[in-house]
């Protein structure tokens, strides 16, 4: 195992240092960089296949990028990147290949990793998913009454929910009249209870979305909705029997799954078992068979459009020079406010409806990866590390918590996200309502950056009392992001693009960014604690005093 190179003992490190305190002499200093620089837009924005980003309102001079790209250098992070896409095992605590960028490459490359050639495999999945797909689009794939198909139930938790539901909700205008998915993953009995309430169990299909297929809440989730449709089955008079119910959950369920033996368990045909690989995390696996849902909804001819713009992104960050490549970029952007702005967030601002779970498939992605506090040979990080990802689609987050950005008393970094052409071009009277959406995506990052000053606050007429309120400090970075419109391509890179970012914040913290061991203790407990909750009373006392509090008092209140 190579030990991690500690960035804070790098010369670019101390660079850095030096640089954010010159840059935070006084204010105003975005202002001052754009009237010294006509060019600076033009300088620092950049093209990444069908995505415009506009670096230049972040907190940035040639200074501080040059010493950004010599961190990167010294931390050997393009090394470690190129050890990723060969198939190296650099998630090394659970000693496996990093690969989902084999899931989008094209079916005429070749790569051979631990005695597979792991593209080969995927298109081979590819091929069952596309054909499972068409069945169920055409109609020829039907439930146990000979009814045609009409919702898609995917049944999964973390990475086999938060993917699918982001991708179903950001495409919804290309998904197929007369189909609809849902999707459940929450244990809380609610979210079955009411995902399934207005379906009709003859033509609705299910697909469990578990690599090992024990997932706790996907299999309890699956085994509440197999109920839940068979029940209903029968009193339809669909079916009376057994036999007629094992019928029915082989044409209703598919698997997402390699744990052949217990899907057949369950009750599915194992032909209808599409696997993946350890190498696909989970929070990386949505372009994986874990996006089958998505694939039956709008279709292989657009899955395939999809996997294009996560390769289109591949590429560029494999390829491009440091200076001008973007993922690095912006990966180390959030290095430089991390570590040396004390910046403890990140908003993420789609100025697109259609967006609106972007942010939360973000949280999974950024935070998972790199919500560490030891580095991937097992020592104590150095550094900060992490940030919180968080946001709402505008204009809601500008009437909720721009007031924070724009005036709080922390640097919180923002990337706003927008296309050109909307799904539903609309006007109100003479105003195209589009681009009035888009002003406010243009002026919310102009005011962040330059803000207002007391002269100018003055200068409007305003009473001496309340000018300090009215005074925006402006330095407030955020990076802009556009594209023609949100197809499947572009999803796909704005996906890619937050993948590369989070591996090289990663690259340099010296943290592995593909384990997530600090998702286990809680379920381990759960799973003990479990009894106690049930009414086991040697179980409860067997509990911290305060965690047997709790469940004592709920068990004199459930009723």
């Amino acid at each position: 195992m190579q030990t991690p190179i500690d960035a804070t003992s790098t010369p670019a490190w101390g660079t850095l240092s030096g640089l954010k305190s010159r840059f935070a002499d006084g204010p105003h200093k975005l202002r001052r960089l754009f009237d010294a620089d006509p060019h600076r837009a033009e300088r620092y924005t950049f093209d990444v296949a069908d995505l415009h980003v506009d670096l230049s309102k972040n907190l940035l001079t040639d200074e501080i990028r040059d010493a950004l790209l010599e961190l990167a250098a010294q931390m050997r992070v393009t090394e470690r990147r190129d050890a990723m896409y060969a198939g190296e095992h650099i998630n090394v605590t659970e000693d496996r290949a990093v690969l989902h960028t084999a899931l989008r490459r094209p079916r005429t490359d070749e790569l051979h990793v631990d005695g597979q050639d792991p593209v080969a495999d995927v298109h081979e999945v590819l091929d069952k998913i596309y054909a499972f797909a068409d069945k169920v689009r055409s109609g020829e794939w039907k439930g146990v009454t000979g009814k045609p198909i009409r919702t898609v139930i995917n049944v999964g938790i973390g990475g086999s929910d938060l993917g699918p539901v982001m991708a179903y909700e950001a495409l919804k205008p290309y998904v197929k009249d007369g189909l609809e998915c849902r999707f459940i993953s929450n244990i809380d009995p609610t979210d079955v209870a009411v995902k399934t309430a207005d379906l009709d169990p003859e033509t609705t299909l299910v697909i469990i979305a578990s690599k090992t297929f024990t997932t706790l809440e996907t299999l309890t989730n699956a085994r509440c909705v197999r109920a839940w449709l068979l029940d209903g089955l029968v009193a339809a008079g669909a079916i009376a029997d057994t036999e007629q119910a094992r019928d029915a959950v082989a044409k209703h369920f598919v698997a997402v799954s390699t744990a052949l033996d217990k899907v057949e368990e369950f009750g599915i045909d194992p032909v209808n078992a599409f696997g993946f690989w350890s190498w696909v995390g989970g929070r990386y696996s949505v372009d994986s068979a874990v996006g089958t849902s998505l694939a039956v909804a709008i279709g292989p001819k657009s899955f395939e459009d999809f996997l294009a713009g996560f390769h289109a992104v591949d590429e560029h960050f494999a390829t491009a020079e440091p200076e001008r490549n973007v993922p690095l970029f912006m990966g180390l952007l959030n290095v430089w406010y991390t570590n040396f702005w004390d910046a403890h967030s990140h908003a993420v601002l789609p100025y697109s409806q259609y967006l609106h779970r972007f942010p939360a498939y973000l949280q999974q992605l950024t935070m998972e990866s790199n919500g560490k506090s030891v580095r991937w040979d097992g020592s104590a990080v150095t550094t900060d590390t992490g940030e919180i990802f968080w946001g709402e689609p505008g204009t809601n987050g500008q009437h909720a918590f721009y007031q924070l950005i724009h005036q709080g008393t922390r640097v919180i970094p923002a990337d706003f996200i927008a296309v050109a052409n909307p799904a539903h071009p609309t006007k109100d009277g003479g105003t195209d309502v589009h681009e009035l959406f888009l002003s406010n995506f243009f002026a919310q990052t102009a005011a962040l950056a330059f803000g207002k000053t007391a002269d100018e606050v003055r200068a409007e007429g305003t009473d001496e009392a309340i000018v300090p309120a009215r005074v925006f400090a402006g330095d407030r970075p955020t990076t802009s992001i556009m594209a023609p419109e949100l197809s499947p391509k572009v999803l796909g890179e704005l996906i890619a693009l937050y993948e590369h970012i989070t591996f090289v914040q990663g690259a340099v913290w010296g943290i592995d960014s593909f384990d997530q061991w600090g998702v286990e203790l809680g379920k381990k407990l759960a799973l003990q604690i479990a009894p106690a909750v049930s009414g086991d009373d040697d179980a409860l006392k067997a509990q911290d005093p305060s965690t047997a509090s709790l469940v004592t008092w709920y068990r004199e209140h459930r009723r």
